[in-house]
């Protein structure tokens, strides 16, 4: 998937390349906006991410009313996704967003965002607050852009969110079930039966949640017998 996005954003880079005509011949001004662009851009290429950010840095500071500069910031995000530096990628497509609500760009931004949150996961028996935020990035983008064939990707990896957070509830659930907290135990399989359906957890849900009620049955009943003593 970083293969993925990487491609689409060089995609991005090179039309708007071709476009401007920036493809020189060595009597390219490395200090203009079209030279910072195409030096982030080549960088980056190259898999140096660091000095992409730098490029398209300097050029949003030293040109903020150039063509580029909104460019530059998606490069900015990008370099750090590719990177594997998915905190501050986070920021960079959230500001990206709030400062650009109509670009063309925001489906794949969007994605993006859910990308730099869903690379941050943990597993199930950590926190899920990433998981969370993934999922509310995916389903705002199949909402605002459904055509979009970034909508499509997030579909898939809505699910797989899901499905994490139904493995979640039901790891609590099992846990609670060990220690014989049934009533919080019948919590969490009731969440799973109710909102995880159709994710590969029916049959354990149910299984769990048949036998948490047998369980809270018998605790009635021997609670019952005692108070009668």
């Amino acid at each position: 998937m970083m293969r993925f996005a990487k491609i689409i954003f060089c995609t991005i880079l090179l039309f708007s390349l071709a476009g401007c005509g920036l493809w020189g011949d060595g009597s390219l001004q490395r200090a203009t906006p079209g030279g910072l662009f195409q030096q982030g851009y080549e960088d980056y290429q190259d898999g140096k991410y660091k000095k992409a950010v730098e490029s398209f840095q300097r050029l949003k500071e030293e040109y903020p009313l150039s063509k580029f500069a909104i460019l530059a910031e998606l490069g900015i995000a990008d370099s750090y996704f590719s990177k594997g530096e998915y905190m501050e990628a986070e920021v960079t497509y959230s500001d990206f967003m709030d400062f650009h609500p109509t670009n063309e760009n925001l489906p794949y931004v969007m994605f993006q965002l859910g990308m730099s949150h869903y690379k941050q996961m943990l597993v199930i028996d950590r926190d899920q607050t990433e998981v969370r935020k993934a999922r509310e990035s995916f389903e705002r983008l199949v909402a605002r852009f459904p055509s979009s064939k970034f909508a499509f990707i997030a579909e898939k990896r809505l699910r797989e969110c899901r499905k994490r957070l139904g493995e979640h509830e039901f790891y609590v659930g099992k846990f609670y079930f060990v220690q014989k907290e049934y009533r919080a135990a019948l919590r969490r399989f009731q969440i799973v039966e109710r909102e995880y359906a159709g994710l590969g957890l029916d049959y354990k849900a149910s299984y769990f949640l048949h036998e948490t009620k047998k369980r809270l049955a018998e605790q009635e009943k021997e609670k019952k017998e005692k108070e009668k003593e």
